[in-house]
């Protein structure tokens, strides 16, 4: 921490000055990169306020606690959340939470009910806020920036890469008049050469009644000041350009934002309690040979068909490798167990181990243990697994997934597809079986044998590891974006203060 504070002897005033207001979309894959944000922020010598609410505060209690006992200058802001007011159950304050997708526009509305409350708090701060940086889909709190004439940056948990199709989809209206799910997109104004088919683009979920709220969030998208990318400038330099370029936006890349965790205690405290003791998980991988096991985790909120996971277990068991297999099946689990128990568990015991829901997940892939990792690609397991310097199996899911698989396979050249060719959508159930055992055991066997290819997949891996290492080093390219963030917004604080 010490380094710190001598990076800014030269902005030791800015420093003082600089309040940032991070505010996180409520679902785990949003609020964790924020978490982590707020961390690296305040290392650098800021001052941060936190904005949650109470069930919120209680997931990351592990976080909050760390934070006060390394005496980081973070202020957690506990607001109600008028969850009752607006349909939905009491205590419902996350997207993981809600039982149906219809109740999204209601969970989005609750949401933009706390600017009244956020503001009256924000008033009564010193030093007063410099800078707000909130979720994209917050639209309502780029108001608030312009009731204190302060800059609102805006972070929606993407890499850059998908950051600009999803720009380039919504300014071009790429799919408003693409009638076939599976007609081929193409990406006027994108760097690289990319296709998908439209219901693989991020953006093509349509929510009953979400249509005004995407326009808000649009509108002041294009008014922000800027954007924060959980990314580096040595992963994705080409994107980065191209998105400065044709959205006329500064892009504050700030990351890989899970490498400030780097004690053992803050890696676990990450997220909800883990669903197994830390310590049992590492003895197990303590005992296999390095580089042998294979990591399976889906997200958040990713509820795979119970068919679905019988098959891909099948695949795992055909593999004869080892495995760390996490599964979250919501409330269909006790079919599942019932599977576990009829003999698979027994089958594997020597070289698999099941976590049942919740898993320290950094902390597995730093393991030396680890050699691939089957995820379904959301950004923050992507850029886990690239710090680790770890090569993937990619299954997408939902949302901006299948575009990171592009970036992974094609791009960075560090992952085998696993072959998903239909999207399983967030809050929909997926029952029939997408990708079956023998896709999953050749996707295996591709990534962990000592092949030419598997070989190349790994020292491309282990090379943007060291890269994204040293991005958050002193001296590093995220390293000094943090400083001139801070700096920048100190000093427009102090020219209007």
């Amino acid at each position: 921490m010490a380094s710190a504070g001598q990076a800014l002897n030269d902005s030791q005033k800015a420093s003082e000055r600089t309040h940032f207001v991070l505010i996180p979309l409520m679902a785990q894959g949003h609020t964790i990169p924020m978490i982590d944000m707020a961390h690296l922020l305040a290392e650098h010598g800021a001052q941060v306020s936190f904005i949650t609410t109470p069930v919120n505060a209680t997931r990351m209690a592990g976080f909050i606690n760390h934070a006060l006992a390394t005496g980081l200058t973070i202020q957690f802001v506990k607001l109600n959340f008028p969850a009752v007011e607006f349909g939905l159950p009491n205590g419902c304050e996350n997207a993981d939470m809600i039982q149906s997708r219809d109740l999204f526009k209601n969970f989005m509305e609750a949401c933009a009910a706390l600017r009244e409350p956020l503001t009256a708090y924000l008033r009564q701060q010193h030093p007063s806020p410099s800078c707000i940086i909130s979720d994209m889909s917050h639209w309502w709190t780029a108001d608030i920036a312009r009731e204190f004439g302060i800059p609102r940056l805006t972070f929606n948990g993407f890499c850059t890469f998908a950051s600009l199709v999803r720009y380039i989809i919504v300014h071009d209206n790429l799919l408003e008049h693409v009638e076939d799910e599976n007609e081929l997109i193409n990406f006027p104004g994108f760097p690289t050469p990319l296709q998908l088919t439209k219901e693989k683009c991020p953006g093509s979920l349509s929510v009953y009644g979400l249509e005004q709220i995407r326009k808000n969030i649009y509108e002041e998208e294009i008014r922000s000041s800027g954007v924060v990318m959980n990314s580096f400038q040595e992963l994705e330099a080409l994107y980065i350009e191209s998105f400065e370029q044709i959205t006329g936006k500064k892009v504050w890349t700030l990351g890989p934002m899970c490498l400030c965790n780097q004690d053992i205690n803050a890696m676990a405290a990450r997220g909800n309690k883990a669903s197994m003791d830390e310590a049992q998980c590492l003895r197990w991988l303590d005992l296999m040979k390095p580089g042998s096991v294979t990591f399976v985790s889906f997200g958040s909120l990713a509820c795979t068909a119970p068919r679905q996971l019988v098959e891909l277990g099948l695949g795992l068991e055909a593999s004869k490798k080892p495995f760390v297999w996490v599964i979250k099946a919501g409330d269909k689990f006790p079919q599942v167990e019932e599977w576990l128990a009829e003999g698979f568990e027994e089958r594997v015991k020597d070289r698999g181990l099941i976590i049942r829901g919740w898993a320290p997940q950094v902390l597995i892939l730093w393991h030396k243990a680890i050699g691939g990792f089957m995820t379904h690609c959301g950004w923050n397991s992507t850029i886990e697994g690239i710090c680790a310097g770890i090569p993937m199996i990619t299954w997408p899911h939902f949302a901006e997934q299948f575009v990171n698989e592009r970036l992974v396979v094609d791009v960075l050249k560090t992952g085998v597809e696993v072959g998903v060719k239909a999207v399983t959508q967030w809050g929909q159930e997926q029952t029939e079986v997408t990708v079956t055992r023998d896709a999953v055991e050749k996707a295996v066997s591709k990534l962990m044998d000592d092949g030419e290819a598997a070989e190349e997949m790994r020292m491309k891996a282990k090379e943007f590891g060291v890269k994204a290492r040293k991005a958050l080093e002193e001296g590093g390219s995220s390293y000094n974006n943090i400083n001139l963030l801070i700096q920048e917004m100190g000093n427009q604080a102090n020219a209007s203060g």
